[in-house]
């Protein structure tokens, strides 16, 4: 057996975001950003490793809102389009540049980063999700569901009969998306509450993940602390975060991406060169935005910024990645001394999949570097996925986890703190009202049926952790209160056709433009959608 085990963990998720209204919608480039910058290179160090023999274990969520986004014939159209539209930016850019010695090579690289990521994309035929699933089936990844969409569970505590919903379409929705049923969640924000333990069991989830605090407050706390899974009354495993690991990539002062060679996030020439020579990579009221061709490296704090050297920023990336594989086999020859149960310990690093690439560029390159030098550990450091874990591992201590979140803080401030504690209770009434009206109408057909699904779609949208997060941070306060509003007033007005049953002319064309519009789960439809609210 190896001193111990390595559990990296990827949380992929966006929110639900698809405007067919729109041509160009602004916040729709969320996808398109995360695809360029973070799904297809992650899914081009997979096929690489696949290729070389590089063994590689990794579990990694797929959130049923990013699964349908990434399925989507629209957005994978309009990916496409804006992939293109940067594609040819990168080359005025390498012609504007031509004989500027700190710039030009810059440029030229992101011309060739971008006929890669399009030669990633063209491969798996437009289809991301395929790809992951293709490793999924050779066993060198596990794909985890989530709620439905992205829901913080402890906040539906107040209208309970919503979470049930979540999980249960959470994993009936991932299944139908992806072609697998998966054995796994991640639990939105690592949010996790005793009360609702016997509701992950119901939904066929068989282990997650919790914070820190969530194992080591457990009851009755477990001698392994973090290191070793346990397994609740409900019979779901849990295993917990490790700090040490997570400190090393997550920390703004001690992590790696703000290495002074990384690429500054910040700095993008969408803000610093003139609107005309963007091609129109700007935003429809010609506010500026986010290219992706970014010219500078972080430098350091108050100094003027240096050029990017991709080159120099690969090394370091790799210089990063034998660093953490030397913690990670310190850390656990360290664990593993003081095991008594003969059970090597397992250090679970989880992290937003986004951070890999998005915010962090080398994050990729890091990541595929740590695999290859875990053959350099002699196979004291071994990389599992958590699901494998468990296979070899069975037996786990008997435990009810704490209740936690990674958000700021270890709890749920973040979600129902004062900035979005006046969402509650729309989505709390929402709920209420929802469940009353499927049990009223469960047997609903024709149009009154479509309309009683497409209330249950509205509520879920509705009920994503992401408004509340949204607007604490500030970043799109308007979007996420206008996406609240938009649902409350969809749910509410589906709800009264259906029980009035009067759809027909304008109305019954307003609803086929909702579920155009909103055709989030669209796949699934009457008893699929409506028996967990029953």
């Amino acid at each position: 057996m190896p001193d111990g085990y390595l559990g990296l963990v990827l949380h992929a998720h966006l929110p639900f975001v698809r405007h067919p209204e729109h041509a160009r919608h602004l916040e729709e480039r969320w996808l398109y950003e995360a695809l360029v910058e973070c799904y297809l290179p992650l899914l081009e160090a997979f096929d690489r490793m696949a290729e070389e023999g590089v063994p590689f274990a990794l579990t990694m969520s797929v959130t049923p809102p990013l699964a349908a986004m990434l399925k989507d014939e629209l957005l994978r159209q309009r990916f496409h389009e804006h992939l293109a539209r940067v594609e040819a930016l990168s080359e005025r850019e390498m012609k504007r540049l031509w004989g500027d010695t700190r710039f030009a090579p810059v440029a030229t690289f992101y011309k060739d980063h971008l006929a890669r990521m399009r030669a990633v994309w063209d491969r798996h035929g437009g289809d991301v999700v395929a790809g992951l699933v293709r490793h999924w089936d050779a066993g060198r990844l596990e794909l985890l569901t989530c709620s439905a969409t992205h829901c913080y569970l402890p906040g539906m505590l107040p209208a309970r009969e919503g979470i049930r919903p979540q999980l249960e379409l959470g994993v009936r929705g991932f299944e139908r998306l992806v072609g697998r049923r998966p054995v796994g969640a991640w639990l939105a924000e690592c949010a996790y509450h005793p009360s609702f333990d016997e509701e992950i069991a119901r939904a066929g989830i068989r282990f997650t993940l919790v914070d820190t605090h969530g194992l080591t407050n457990a009851r009755p706390r477990p001698l392994a602390g973090v290191h070793a899974p346990i397994v609740s009354p409900s019979g779901v495993a849990f295993f917990g975060r490790d700090l040490e690991s997570s400190r090393q990539v997550w920390s703004r002062d001690e992590g790696y991406p703000g290495d002074a060679y990384y690429r500054e996030f910040y700095r993008d020439i969408g803000f610093d060169l003139p609107p005309e020579e963007l091609m129109g990579e700007v935003a429809a009221d010609g506010s500026r935005l986010m290219t992706g061709l970014k010219y500078f490296r972080i430098t350091g704090k108050d100094v003027e910024k240096e050029p990017y050297q991709p080159g120099v920023a690969a090394e370091r990336a790799k210089e990063h990645a034998g660093n953490f594989v030397f913690n990670r086999a310190q850390q656990l020859r360290h664990l593993s001394s003081g095991v008594a149960s003969g059970v090597p310990p397992i250090v679970v690093a989880p992290y937003d999949a986004e951070l890999y690439g998005h915010w962090w560029f080398e994050g990729p390159i890091f990541l595929e570097q740590v695999f290859r030098r875990l053959r350099e550990t002699a196979g004291a450091v071994e990389a599992v996925t958590l699901r494998q874990y468990l296979d070899r591992h069975p037996v786990c201590t008997q435990a009810t986890p704490s209740a936690s979140s990674w958000g700021a803080g270890g709890h749920g401030e973040v979600w129902v703190g004062q900035e979005a504690a006046w969402t509650w209770r729309h989505v709390h009434h929402a709920t209420r009202y929802t469940r009353w009206l499927v049990d009223k109408h469960r047997g609903a057909d024709g149009k009154r049926g479509q309309a009683l699904d497409q209330v249950v779609r509205e509520l879920l949208l509705l009920q994503s952790s992401d408004w509340p997060f949204i607007l604490k941070t500030g970043t799109a306060t308007r979007y996420a209160e206008a996406r609240i509003r938009s649902h409350v007033h969809r749910l509410r007005h589906l709800g009264h056709l259906v029980e009035t049953g009067r759809i027909d002319g304008s109305e019954s064309a307003w609803v086929d433009d909702v579920c155009r519009r909103d055709n989030f789960l669209s796949q699934l439809q009457g008893d699929e959608l409506r028996a967990p609210f029953l």
